[in-house]
């Protein structure tokens, strides 16, 4: 409590000390008098917490960089542990132990990639001479080109030197770019090594790490099992779209380079399949591969059949396929997958362009399913605060000794 003591002065003519008078004033009273306006607190609060996020960001971006050759493995084993977890579960109720379902399905990876790489580098490897062949053909075409078009025969000349130092470049680094990355091998095989390590163990034991992890993320354990079966869904989901649209656009990619007579159709359509992972940019570096292969071995004709082919397998067609073979595997708009995949990919590189869609699509889902949990317990809360409580039953009868 406050006190103060205010004196009166008296009138002209008044005799007398002058009068005192004692105020209390309660200090909560003056709280909203001197207090911040709310939507200033509300700014406030908000400008600290994006601060606090962004500095929660660049020392995880920090801290991944630093340990990345850990880190990497281990992200790239639980991705592909959470998508085939599954059929290691299936084998397990078919009587197969986790630990001998993990190398049989490990197993299983290395020979199917080890069929992948063989067929790319030995159909590229194939055709080194003819592309090359080709490609000097198509350079002169181009120059041809240029010259009936009016432009002046040595600016033409120019700009097949220009091209013909970019294919140059180009077909170097598209057949000779395996043999300069061998001088990698190490970082690739410790790469290999460590995520086929990792995967062992969480596809071995993925149901105690779930467990471990849901009992240490400091929420309920009803409400982390809700986190970790809807990040679990999402990612499925998503690579199982993934999966069924690469393999749309790698049937219709192999189909429209066959009828073109493109050399290398299996290859063609092996690549598109597998940079389809890779969201956005992996359509331009499957197209770029195959009109490549189609300027180098069939003409520029067949090359301006790939790109029309490329345009309608990964645009009009694919918007056909696309949300039958999503579904409702991320449930936000195409325009936020595009801006979190971008976002991701610039801040986590690779990591944050394949996953940044799938988690966003499960933070939603969280969102949405913790938001329809609190809203039916205040539904049920109101149901029994409205609701009589129950008579006062008799005393027991009491209890024998």
């Amino acid at each position: 409590m406050i006190r103060a003591r205010l004196r009166r002065r008296r009138a002209d003519g008044e005799q007398g000390k002058p009068e005192e008078e004692v105020v209390e004033i309660d200090p909560r009273e003056l709280t909203g008098l001197f207090a911040t306006p709310r939507w200033l607190r509300d700014m406030g609060l908000t400008a600290w917490l994006l601060v606090g996020v962004t500095v929660l960001l660049v020392g995880v971006v920090w801290l991944i960089s630093l340990t990345h050759t850990i880190v990497v493995p281990v992200i790239a084993a639980g991705v592909i542990a959470s998508v085939a977890s599954p059929l290691v579960a299936w084998l397990q109720r078919h009587r197969v132990p986790r630990p001998a379902g993990a190398i049989l399905l490990l197993v299983a990876i290395v020979l199917l990639g080890a069929l992948v790489v063989f067929i790319v580098l030995a159909g590229i490897t194939s055709q080194v001479d003819d592309l090359r062949s080709h490609l000097d053909d198509a350079k002169n075409t181009l120059e041809g080109w240029l010259t009936d078009l009016g432009v002046d025969p040595g600016k033409a000349n120019d700009a097949k030197n220009d091209a013909s130092s970019s294919a140059t470049t180009s077909v170097s680094t598209l057949l000779q770019g395996v043999a300069g990355g061998i001088k990698e091998l190490s970082s690739l095989v410790f790469f290999l090594a460590m995520t086929a390590l990792s995967l062992i163990f969480l596809l071995a034991d993925g149901p105690k790490i779930r467990a471990w992890g849901e009992r240490h993320m400091g929420v309920p354990v009803p409400i982390a099992r809700t986190i970790s079966n809807r990040t679990l869904q999402s990612l499925r989901g998503y690579f199982l779209g993934v999966t069924l649209v690469a393999a749309f656009n790698a049937a219709v990619v192999g189909l429209g380079a066959l009828l073109l007579g493109v050399p290398l159709a299996g290859t063609i359509a092996v690549v598109t399949f597998l940079a389809a992972y890779i969201p956005y940019i992996g359509a331009w570096t499957a197209g770029a591969f195959s009109v490549l292969i189609a300027l180098g071995g069939a003409g520029t004709d067949a090359a301006v059949g790939m790109i029309v082919v490329q345009l309608l397998a990964n645009s009009v067609l694919q918007q056909l396929v696309q949300p039958l073979a999503m579904g409702a595997a991320l449930g936000i708009h195409p325009l936020a997958v595009l801006i979190v995949t971008i976002a991701g990919g610039a801040l986590f590189g690779a990591v944050g362009l394949i996953l940044s869609a799938p988690l966003t699509a499960a933070a939603t889902k969280i969102s949405a399913d913790l938001a329809r949990a609190r809203a039916g317990e205040r539904d049920a809360e109101g149901d029994d605060g409205g609701s009589e409580p129950p008579p006062e039953s008799a005393d027991p009868a009491p209890h024998p000794a």
